[in-house]
C-alpha cells in the first residue's frame, strides 16, 4: 500500500511538471503568434505605406540608417520621420524570412529602391524587432547605408 501511495504521489508531481512545461510553452506559443500577428499588420500597413503606425508603442526605440550617429531615434513620432525619409525611397517590399521567439523576431525585408537620382535598386534590410504588451517597443536595422545616403538627399 505504502509503494503504491509513494508511486501515485510521484505520478502526480510528475504530471504537474508536465503541465507546468506544457502551459510554459503554450504561453510561449502565445507571445509568438501575438509579435506575428503585429508584424504581419506592420508589414502589410508599411508595404502599402500607411496603417502600420499603431502598431508602434508610444516608447518606440529605433537604431540604425545612419553610421555616423549611433543614438537611438526614441518615440513613435521620431520613428514615422525616420520612416518618411526611408519611405520615399522605396517603390516595393516584401518579407523575405521571418523569425519569431516570444517577444523578439528577425526579418528580412526585401526592397525595391528607387532613388531620387534615378538609381534603382534591390536590397535586403536584416530588422530585430522586440514586442511587449501587444505593441511593436524596438527596432534595429542593418542594410546598406552608404549606398543609400549617396543616393537620398538628407532633409535640410
Amino acid at each position: 500500500m505504502y509503494y503504491a501511495s509513494a508511486l501515485l504521489s510521484w505520478s502526480l508531481q510528475n504530471a504537474s511538471t508536465k503541465i507546468s512545461i506544457a502551459s510554459r510553452i503554450n504561453m510561449t506559443m502565445e507571445n509568438t503568434l501575438s509579435t506575428r500577428q503585429l508584424l504581419d499588420r506592420y508589414y502589410s500597413g508599411f508595404a502599402r505605406k500607411e496603417g502600420w503606425e499603431a502598431t508602434i508603442s508610444d516608447d518606440f526605440i529605433f537604431r540604425g540608417g545612419d553610421m555616423n550617429n549611433r543614438q537611438p531615434a526614441i518615440g513613435k513620432m521620431a520613428y514615422i520621420e525616420v520612416i518618411k525619409r526611408f519611405s520615399r525611397a522605396f517603390s516595393s517590399m516584401r518579407v523575405k524570412q521571418m523569425m519569431v521567439d516570444g517577444d523578439e523576431a528577425c526579418v528580412i525585408g526585401n526592397y525595391d529602391f528607387v532613388f531620387p537620382n534615378g538609381e534603382s535598386i534591390n536590397g535586403d534590410v536584416a530588422e530585430i524587432w522586440e514586442a511587449k504588451d501587444g505593441q511593436l517597443t524596438a527596432l534595429t536595422i542593418y542594410f546598406d547605408t552608404l549606398t543609400f545616403d549617396r543616393n537620398t538627399p538628407r532633409p535640410a
